[in-house]
């Protein structure tokens, strides 16, 4: 009994033993290039979030992405898994399952109900599809649950899949309503705190605001082309070309508006702002973890390029942001008493006709049109209806049962693809992904495939595009190549535990949450690839 007594005596709280930080905040970007850090410095402010983070923190400037495709649901899985979708499935934001047969969305999960959206169908998401821990389940896992982990984001994915499959909770917009929402993998019901935040209904204020420049009109020529371009994408309407931008038409009418201004970032800050004071993170025992991903970067991205006015005059309001967020956080967590993260999950290419106008490669593949045209001749050659049935992912997907029941051998049609795709001006190389560790490759190119490959969620025939070349439209741009200018991301460190400097070795996305898990002292995610960068901990 005294044995047992004294032992109790040396019990100490979990963060005490730890010494860790009190919160850990990921900032996940959809959407920004490396280079946004360094090409618009001169824009920001002594006090904002870009220049606090790079000055008193570490940057790791050479940081790419290790798999294909780069887009926004493997970026956010990676960066919090330590893995690669070979390993934690999530091989895309949409693929064709080869085992039910039918297109799955990364984070969909119909056993499920929405909580807090206008119909109970809305909301139906969880991580159930993603096979691995997070960084965040491991945190829980450290402590018996005692820290609290919370996913923030305007996109589903971009809070489901980075808070883990043991978060407390994870928020995401609804561009219907105007409101934050969950599932009830989460919860049965809203807390009084989100539902108080929604009843505020913040997005009309800041539509009240509108767009207009946030700095001087002659400054943006210095670092963008003409604010009105052909190539550009309206995301307002057909009307609203170039700055200002009136948004006081949607109040109360349109609320998905908001996700592509920079007033997105406005709305999901205050959010995180409010879970951090409702929730008491950073004020528990135990380290807590705030997920927060910011969407609209993204969807401005797109519709705008990298080389716009509204990129631009984003990231600056942006960069503002963050250091105020940086100040709440000193005032409500204390300086450096908390560990913060920044990095994106994927890049973008520049809109084809940017660089058509100014004498660069680059184009577009229509993939819908080809896989029209090729289920066409298809059923010519073998009698197979619909022989292709998905091209997620610049993969085509086979109807394996249809060609198992005609007895036609599938290795012949997939040559028969290869050889159509090959002869595309838009296609660099194109081959079967089973071949593609015997394919002649470049190395990097390679190894970044196969990481990208898992078989039940993979396609048949991988498309490999030029450099510059992507699938789309007329107008906008996107991402998902191997090429850097898609793969090469910021990754910036601040705050608890963390040195002063910056490294220009390779590191890559992956390398996150074993350095995180290095700092915490606790066990990296379950399918962790990564290595620990070491320069970054103090």
């Amino acid at each position: 009994m005294a044995l047992a007594a004294n032992a109790q005596k040396t019990v100490t709280p979990a963060r005490l033993a730890s010494k860790g930080p009190k919160l850990v905040v990921g900032i996940m970007i959809d959407q920004m290039r490396w280079d946004y850090l360094y090409r618009f410095n001169p824009l920001y402010k002594a006090t904002g979030g870009f220049k606090r983070m790079m000055g008193d923190g570490f940057t790791c400037n050479n940081t790419l992405i290790p798999y294909t495709p780069t887009v926004t649901a493997c970026g956010h899985t990676a960066v919090y898994t330590g893995s690669v979708p070979a390993i934690h499935g999530i091989t895309g934001n949409n693929w064709w399952d080869n085992k039910t047969m039918k297109s799955v969305y990364c984070s969909e999960d119909k056993t499920v109900k929405g909580v807090g959206g206008t119909t109970m169908e809305e909301g139906q998401m969880s991580p159930r599809n993603m096979l691995t821990t997070s960084i965040c389940d491991e945190l829980r896992l450290s402590n018996n649950f005692q820290s609290k982990v919370i996913g923030v984001a305007i996109k589903d994915r971009g809070s489901i899949l980075p808070a883990g499959h043991s978060a407390n909770a994870a928020y995401w917009y609804e561009g219907k309503s105007g409101n934050f929402i969950t599932s009830s993998y989460y919860m049965n019901a809203l807390p009084d705190w989100v539902n108080h935040f929604n009843n505020r209904k913040l997005v009309d204020s800041l539509y009240t605001i509108g767009w207009n420049t946030s700095l001087s009109k002659d400054v943006y020529p210095q670092y963008a082309t003409a604010d009105v371009k052909d190539y550009e994408s309206k995301p307002f309407g057909k009307d609203a070309i170039g700055f200002p931008y009136d948004l006081s038409r949607f109040t109360g009418k349109d609320y998905g508006k908001i996700a592509s201004t920079p007033f997105g970032n406005t709305l999901t800050i205050e959010m995180a702002k409010a879970a951090v004071l409702a929730e008491k993170l950073g004020k528990g025992t135990a380290t807590d973890f705030l997920a927060v991903s910011f969407s609209s970067p993204d969807y401005i991205g797109h519709s705008f390029g990298p080389n716009s006015w509204e990129t631009v005059d984003t990231y600056v309001r942006f960069d503002d942001e963050l250091g105020k967020l940086f100040s709440f956080l000193d005032t409500t967590i204390g300086k450096d008493q908390y560990t913060v993260f920044l990095t994106a999950d994927h890049a973008v290419a520049h809109i084809p006709g940017f660089m058509k106008e100014n004498k660069l490669p680059g184009g577009l593949m229509d993939d819908a049109g080809m896989m029209r045209d090729m289920n066409t001749k298809l059923k010519e050659k073998f009698g197979i209806e619909n022989t292709i049935v998905s091209m997620h992912n610049y993969q085509a997907y086979l109807n394996h049962p249809k060609i198992d029941s005609a007895k036609i051998e599938s290795d012949s049609i997939i040559e028969w693809i290869i050889q159509y795709v090959k002869k595309n001006d838009a296609v660099a190389n194109a081959f079967a992904t089973s071949a593609i560790m015997t394919t002649p490759l470049n190395k990097t190119l390679r190894e970044m495939l196969a990481n990208g490959y898992y078989p039940q969620r993979s396609g048949d025939v991988q498309i490999i595009l030029k450099p510059g070349y992507f699938e789309g439209g007329a107008t906008g741009t996107t991402h998902g190549q191997w090429y850097p200018y898609d793969a090469h991301i910021p990754l910036v460190w601040y705050g608890w535990g963390i040195k002063k400097g910056k490294t220009n070795r390779e590191t890559y996305m992956t390398d996150i949450a074993p350095t995180l898990a290095a700092l915490l002292n606790i066990q990296m995610p379950s399918g962790s690839v990564g290595k620990v960068i070491e320069e970054v901990i103090k």
